[in-house]
């Protein structure tokens, strides 16, 4: 058994697990699955001894089902945090840290329909348009947790904001999801370049103020 805290996926028999590069081993029988969800929890186990972190892919994700390790040390730390979060200091924090992190989400919200209504930058004849299609996109991208481009900090606002318009177009305005895809490499991205050169050319038409029809897609897809 390894004694180091490593990353597994499930074997194929119950209480097995398999290592990077296929090596099956069977879990110690005074170890124990602790699920996932208490990161707190989780981060003490691991960092007390040996443990596995057992993971998951499906498809182009990957999944946490938890962390094997002894049971004793599981049960251990699980009283220590439990003791600790009974306090009144640990509630008062607690409340704080909540308080902050909505503070940050109500910011970030304003901040990123800005960045959604710049890159709009509709005529003034359509801003009613643009105000209603920021707010939809906004509530849709912005929840934490939500797993959109808006969550992602690895590229600035202004392009999350413009990839998140893209995204909600395709989906709302055209007929994707409902198209057949064939399975081929490149052909959903290729779908998608052409739905988004669709999709900023339709955007033209409220930049610049022209007339646009009432059956057009995105009217529709803001009806009340």
């Amino acid at each position: 058994m390894s004694h180091k805290s490593e990353d597994v996926s499930p074997g194929i028999r119950e209480h097995t697990v398999i290592f990077p590069g296929g090596r099956i081993e069977e879990v110690p029988n005074d170890w124990e699955l602790l699920p996932p969800g208490d990161a707190g929890l989780t981060r003490r186990v691991k960092a007390a001894g040996p443990s596995w972190t057992m993971k998951e892919k499906k498809g182009r994700k990957t999944f946490s089902l938890g962390v094997y390790a002894s049971a004793a040390i599981i049960a251990e730390k699980r009283a220590e945090l439990e003791a600790e979060r009974s306090t009144e200091t640990y509630t008062k924090r607690r409340v704080a840290d909540t308080k902050r992190r909505e503070k940050k989400q109500e910011e970030y919200v304003d901040t990123f329909r800005d960045a959604v209504l710049n890159f709009l930058k509709f005529n003034a004849r359509y801003y009613d348009v643009a105000d209603k299609m920021a707010t939809a996109i906004t509530d849709h991208a912005t929840p934490v947790g939500s797993g959109t481009v808006a969550r992602t900090q690895r590229i600035p606002v202004e392009q999350r904001a413009e990839s998140a318009v893209i995204a909600w177009m395709r989906h709302q305005t055209t007929a994707y999801d409902h198209m057949k895809i064939p399975r081929e490499k490149g052909s959903r991205r290729e779908v998608r370049r052409m739905l988004a050169a669709q999709s900023r050319q339709l955007l033209t038409a409220y930049r610049h103020g022209e007339d646009v029809s009432v059956r057009c897609p995105l009217k529709l897809a803001l009806k009340d």
